[in-house]
C-alpha cells in the first residue's frame, strides 16, 4: 500500500516545534500588513501558521487558495517583534515558500514573472544593461499606458531614478584608514544597491575610512541571494549564500548597508543548516555580519561632525528593525550630527509594502501600504528621510511623489558623511 502524500516534501519542511510554539494569542495582528488591510484570519501570522501545520499532515496538498495566503505575507517580521512568545515565525515562513516552490506549479505567466525578477536584481551587469532604457521610457510616462498589466505598471513605477554615469560607475576596491588603523572589514557592494545607489557605497566607504577602518568592496559575490531566499527560490539562494561566504572568507567582519540583504545573511546558519560542508562555515560567516550602523554605533566616533539643521523622519526597514533588531542603533548615528532633529513617523512597525519583490509581485497591497507609509512620513513635517534599505527607498519616493509631497530620501550613513564633509569644510 502507497504511503500517503502530504503537501510538504522532506526538505527542510517548517519544523512542528516552532509551529507549536504558537498559542494563538494575536498579538500579531495588529502589526501584520495584510491583517490591517483585510482582517482575514488567513492573512494574518497566526493563520499562515496553521497552514504550515496543515501542510505536514498526511493526505494534504498545496492548493491554490493556500499559496495564495502565503503569497500575501510580506515577510516583513513585524509579528516576530510583536511576539510574546518568541515564535520563530522568520523560519517557518522562510521554510514554506521553498516548500511552494518546489511543491507548486504556478500559472505560466506568474512564473516567468518570476523568472524575470531574479535574473534581473540578482545580476548587476544585467541591471546595468537596462539603464538606457529606463532613461528613455520615463519620460513617456508608459506605466500609464499599463493599466491592464498592474505587475508590469508596477515594474515601471518602482524604476529608480538613474543617470547614465550608473552604467559604468564603480567603487574602489580598497580605501586605507585616515590616521591609525582600527581594523580591515570588508563592504558587500550588494545587486541593486550597487547599480541604483552607488553613493550609499561609496559614502560608506568614505565614512569607515574616516573612522578609521581599511574597507575593501570586493567586486564579488555579484548578490547575496536574499531576495531568492526570502522568496522561496531556495535554490539559487543557497548557491549565492554559498559563493558569499567563500568570498568574504579572509575577513574579520562584513559591512552592510541594506537590511534586507544584512537579515538574510544572517540567516545563512538556517539555509544551509541540513549541508555538512558549509552549515560550520555559514555560522561564522553570520557571526561577522554587521549593519554599518551596528559597528559605528559600538566605537566612539573620531571624525568631527558639522552640523546639518535638519528634521529628518527616520523609517524602519523592516529587515532591519524587525529580523535583526536593529533600531536603536541607526538613531544613535544620526544623534552625533550636531543640528539633526529626528522625527518618528506614526507606524513604524508597518511595512511600507517593498519588501523583497512584494511591491512587483503583489502591486495592488503593495501600493495601498505604500500610500499609508508616504501619508505617515509627510505628516512629520520633515525635510527630508533616512531609510537604511533601497527598495524602501524607492517605494517610498513613488508614494510621496504620488501624493504630491516629494521629499529626498537619503541613506543614514549618507547624512553622516554629509556631516564630516562639512566639518572638513568649516575646518580649512
Amino acid at each position: 500500500m502507497a504511503a500517503e502524500t502530504r503537501a510538504w516534501d522532506e526538505i527542510r519542511p517548517p519544523e512542528l516545534d516552532l509551529i507549536e510554539d504558537c498559542v494563538h494569542c494575536g498579538f500579531c495582528l495588529p502589526t501584520c500588513p495584510t491583517y490591517s488591510l483585510w482582517h482575514e484570519e488567513m492573512d494574518s501570522p497566526r493563520g499562515r501558521i496553521v497552514l504550515m501545520r496543515e501542510g505536514l499532515e498526511p493526505g494534504s496538498d498545496v492548493s491554490a487558495s493556500m499559496v495564495g495566503h502565503l503569497d500575501n505575507c510580506l515577510g516583513c517580521m513585524a509579528c516576530v517583534t510583536a511576539c510574546p512568545s518568541g515564535v520563530a515565525y522568520d523560519k517557518l515562513i522562510t521554510d514554506t515558500r521553498a516548500q511552494v516552490e518546489r511543491n507548486f506549479q504556478r500559472p505560466r505567466l506568474e512564473a516567468a514573472h518570476r523568472r524575470i525578477i531574479f535574473g534581473l536584481f540578482t545580476h548587476p551587469g544585467r541591471l546595468r544593461a537596462l539603464i538606457p532604457g529606463m532613461l528613455a521610457t520615463k519620460p513617456l510616462r508608459l506605466e500609464r499606458l499599463l493599466g491592464r498589466f498592474p505587475k508590469l505598471q508596477g515594474m515601471l513605477r518602482m524604476a529608480p531614478p538613474v543617470k547614465l554615469r550608473d552604467i559604468a560607475r564603480r567603487i574602489p576596491e580598497h580605501t586605507a584608514a585616515e590616521g591609525s588603523s582600527r581594523g580591515r572589514v570588508a563592504i558587500l557592494q550588494g545587486c541593486v544597491q550597487r547599480v541604483f545607489f552607488a553613493d550609499v557605497n561609496q559614502a560608506t566607504i568614505e565614512v569607515l575610512s574616516a573612522e578609521g577602518w581599511d574597507v575593501d568592496a570586493p567586486r564579488a559575490p555579484r548578490c547575496c541571494g536574499s531576495l531568492m531566499q526570502h522568496t522561496g527560490a531556495d535554490e539559487g539562494a543557497r548557491a549565492l549564500a554559498r559563493e558569499t561566504i567563500e568570498a568574504f572568507a579572509d575577513y574579520d567582519a562584513v559591512i552592510v548597508n541594506a537590511a534586507g540583504c544584512g537579515s538574510g545573511m544572517k540567516e545563512y546558519p538556517h539555509l544551509l543548516r541540513d549541508d555538512p560542508e558549509w552549515s560550520g562555515r555559514a555560522e561564522t560567516f553570520a557571526a561577522k555580519v554587521k549593519d554599518v550602523s551596528e559597528l559605528l554605533a559600538g566605537e566612539e566616533p573620531r571624525a568631527p561632525r558639522g552640523r546639518i539643521e535638519r528634521k529628518v523622519a527616520y523609517h524602519d526597514a523592516c529587515h532591519l528593525a524587525h529580523a535583526q533588531g536593529i533600531r536603536s542603533e541607526p538613531r544613535e548615528m544620526l544623534r552625533q550630527i550636531p543640528g539633526v532633529e529626528i522625527a518618528e513617523p506614526e507606524g513604524w512597525e508597518i511595512c511600507c509594502g517593498s519588501a523583497g519583490i512584494y511591491n512587483l509581485v503583489k502591486p495592488e497591497p503593495a501600493a495601498e501600504l505604500g500610500r499609508r507609509k508616504a501619508e505617515a512620513l509627510a505628516a512629520t513635517g520633515a525635510e527630508s528621510i533616512a531609510a537604511a534599505n533601497p527598495g524602501c527607498s524607492i517605494q517610498i519616493a513613488a508614494y510621496l511623489g504620488e501624493l504630491g509631497r516629494p521629499t529626498p530620501i537619503v541613506h543614514p550613513i549618507e547624512l553622516v558623511y554629509e556631516s564630516i564633509q562639512k566639518a572638513r569644510e568649516t575646518a580649512r
